[in-house]
């Protein structure tokens, strides 16, 4: 699946492939600290193995014929390292999944024909590794998007591990081994309430211990590995349908009473206030994912924010 071009790894991918969407789609809000887009470049500080390391993603191709590199930046980084890197960006960016699920959205209500040929290429994305996304779904609760999206990057800040290049400094995701052993007042001082400080506490030191394990929930059927996610403190049905569609990519989950989520479908199909939402959700199948992020997508979309596949 991968093969060296020069001083870039080139990442195979099946066409259509949009980066934009997946990565404005990653990213949720321009003021995340973490996930870049910048000059058509998808910019990234991850955690591997043997150290903290900057990458560069690009498509050096179009959306119909993409030739996707991946560079890591800076001296000293070995070949395992860029092994690793290359498996988690393709991971987070989708680079495995059928571009045609999203295309089939159509077929549930025609009045998504417009934003899915819009983001025509888009893959659904994941989050790193699975504290990241209990650490992108706890502090979000019962908050706006934007409240959460600087919580997120304070914790960033004060506990996300640091690497330098071209005289810019970026940090990675806090690990779950580091979160795990902060004191909740640290944490409180990020913007989390006590008890979401507790609980996220609480589940860092459970997956830095191996008791709370990705390949674990990843064996399970989805009504079983929301089942085991909600009854992890803090977490209840909304919190586990995120974790279970971004962190574990199970695009059949579409968060039960996401109220930002239905007030956007119901934008996106120009429905009016008595419309069974729900049904439309229950009509995608096990496609509810991207429907999910078909709505984040045409929110990105409206803003300029993801130039839309032509």
């Amino acid at each position: 699946m991968r093969e060296r071009a020069g001083r870039a790894t080139r990442l195979v991918v099946r066409a259509p492939y949009h980066l934009e969407a997946t990565v404005r789609v990653l990213q949720r809000r321009p003021s995340n600290p973490l996930d870049r887009w910048e000059r058509a470049t998808y910019l990234r500080a991850l955690t591997l193995t043997g150290g903290t390391a900057l990458v560069e993603v690009r498509n050096r191709g179009s959306i119909d014929a993409p030739d996707v590199r991946l560079r890591v930046l800076g001296g000293g980084v070995s070949g395992p390292m860029r092994l690793e890197a290359a498996r988690t960006v393709r991971r987070m960016l989708g680079l495995d999944l059928d571009p045609e699920p999203l295309q089939t959205l159509r077929a549930v209500n025609g009045t998504l024909s417009a934003t899915v040929r819009a983001l025509r290429g888009m893959r659904p994305p994941r989050f790193a590794d699975l504290f990241e996304a209990f650490a992108n779904v706890v502090p979000f609760q019962q908050l706006s998007l934007d409240a959460g999206v600087a919580i997120v990057a304070r914790l960033v800040h004060r506990f996300g591990a640091h690497v330098e290049h071209g005289g810019r400094r970026c940090r990675a995701f806090p690990t779950a081994a580091t979160v795990g052993q902060a004191r909740v007042p640290s944490l409180r001082a990020c913007g989390l309430s006590t008890r979401k400080a507790q609980g996220l506490r609480a589940i860092a030191r459970a997956i830095a211990d191996g008791e709370l394990s990705e390949a674990r929930l990843s064996a399970m059927a989805t009504p079983d590995a929301l089942a085991a996610l909600s009854g992890l403190p803090g977490i209840g049905p909304w919190s586990a349908g995120l974790v279970m569609l971004r962190g574990l990519g199970r695009t059949d989950v579409f968060p039960p009473g996401d109220v930002g989520a239905l007030r956007g479908l119901r934008e996106l199909l120009h429905a009016g206030p008595r419309a069974r939402l729900e049904r439309v959700v229950e009509r995608c199948g096990d496609r509810r994912g991207y429907l999910y992020f078909c709505i984040l997508g045409r929110y990105l979309l409206e803003r300029g924010l993801i130039h839309a596949a032509r």
